[in-house]
């Protein structure tokens, strides 16, 4: 059977083709009719689908990541095509490569993340954390792996290179907030922010479906990246105990709590900082991908997760701004009161002429060397030079 891509698929389009199953929810329309919503996807993109009839009998036969063969046609919905499905089974895969369902690879955006990464390491001040980090960031192996890991396996960052996006955003946070509480040490918070989720890259397992590791449901990510950090430490000449500990601890204890996997709570000011802006940019993430994948137009569906429904609508301000970009029908925004033209500046009426003062014109064409004897020489005036000191660099994003 011959594979339809995601990308080659148009309105009315009859298809029967094999896909893997991204997403995959029972929802209740407004009629109060309950359906199947679902991501399908391939290596060139997602497209949703919608099972209507015979729920009972399709729904048990597959699971998220499964792969299906589905027949159906191709509608219209809102502005993006939409897979009706009529019937469906489950696929062994066989005659398929498994790279045929990957994610659409996007090494420009993770080769970037990592190189802001590097860069804001190397901005470090203190030679022995900015060696810490570099015996993570120089290591091949896991350099690689650190690229292309998610950041969670479904909540929030949970696509290729997730990680290093949420790392970069997390250590950009940690940078601007040393900012706004000087006391707080910036290199320990920076470094902590990059150490903190190091460890998923062993955790997960992403070569297609993401999932735990053995490693990862037994030790988990903060042990982990704990023992790490001791076994590079160990070999970096002159490191200083009490920074391994204070590292260590951001570490263990970035998640907040011990009901979410902490062994301690965060006890110095560098540890609940990370720990806070770990918790934002997590959030903001996930609530960014709920509202995109919703179909609703103002509000999401009751999210069990949060225990509420998100607003997803536009802000009733001026600028009228959405939190993600609006594939619905779009709502009139409020009009903008128009600006008051400024009334045109009047001319000046133009400046008399004064006459020039007696000797003015002799003096204005006295030779420069004609001066009283014994007065001092004119000096040119000269630029100061600028006082020496190191100027503060300016990162490139």
């Amino acid at each position: 059977m011959s594979k339809l891509y995601v990308k080659d698929l148009h309105d009315k389009d009859q298809v029967k083709s094999v896909f893997q199953v991204g997403k995959k929810a029972t929802v209740t329309s407004k009629s109060g009719k309950p359906f199947l919503a679902l991501t399908l996807r391939d290596k060139t993109g997602e497209l949703d689908a919608r099972i209507w009839d015979k729920l009972e009998a399709l729904e048990p036969l597959f699971q998220k990541g499964d792969l299906i063969e589905v027949e159906g046609e191709v509608q219209m919905f809102q502005g993006r095509p939409q897979l009706k499905i009529d019937n469906l089974s489950k696929h062994s895969g066989e005659g398929f490569d498994p790279a045929e369902f990957a994610a659409p690879p996007r090494p420009q955006v993770e080769e970037r993340s990592f190189a802001q990464i590097v860069e804001m390491v190397d901005r470090l001040h203190d030679p022995h954390v900015k060696a810490l980090c570099h015996a993570f960031l120089d290591d091949p192996e896991l350099a690689e792996d650190f690229k292309r890991a998610p950041a969670a396996k479904s909540v929030h960052h949970a696509h290729p290179g997730g990680l290093c996006e949420h790392t970069l955003s997390v250590m950009r946070l940690a940078n601007r907030i040393a900012d706004q509480f000087p006391m707080a040490d910036r290199d320990l918070m920076i470094g902590g922010s990059f150490l903190h989720d190091v460890g998923k890259v062993r955790e997960l397992v992403y070569d297609r479906n993401t999932e735990y590791s053995d490693e990862g449901r037994l030790v988990g990510h903060l042990v982990m990246t704990a023992q790490w950090i001791h076994a590079r430490a160990a070999k970096i000449e002159g490191f200083p105990k009490a920074l391994e500990v204070h590292l260590t601890h951001i570490v263990l204890s970035h998640h907040g709590a011990l009901e979410f996997g902490s062994p301690r709570l965060p006890q110095t000011l560098e540890a609940m900082l990370v720990h806070y802006l770990d918790e934002l940019d997590s959030r903001v993430s996930s609530w960014l991908e709920i509202m995109q994948r919703d179909p609703n137009e103002n509000w999401t569906d009751f999210q069990k997760l949060y225990d509420r429904h998100l607003y997803k609508g536009i802000s009733p301000t001026i600028h009228a701004k959405a939190p993600v970009e609006r594939r619905h029908r779009k709502q009139r925004r409020p009009e903008r009161p128009e600006r008051e033209e400024k009334p045109e500046r009047a001319e000046r009426p133009p400046r008399p002429e004064h006459p020039a003062p007696e000797g003015a014109e002799a003096a204005a064409q006295k030779p420069a060397e004609a001066r009283p004897a014994g007065a001092p020489e004119r000096r040119e005036k000269r630029e100061r030079p600028e006082k020496p000191g190191k100027k503060e660099e300016k990162l490139t994003f």
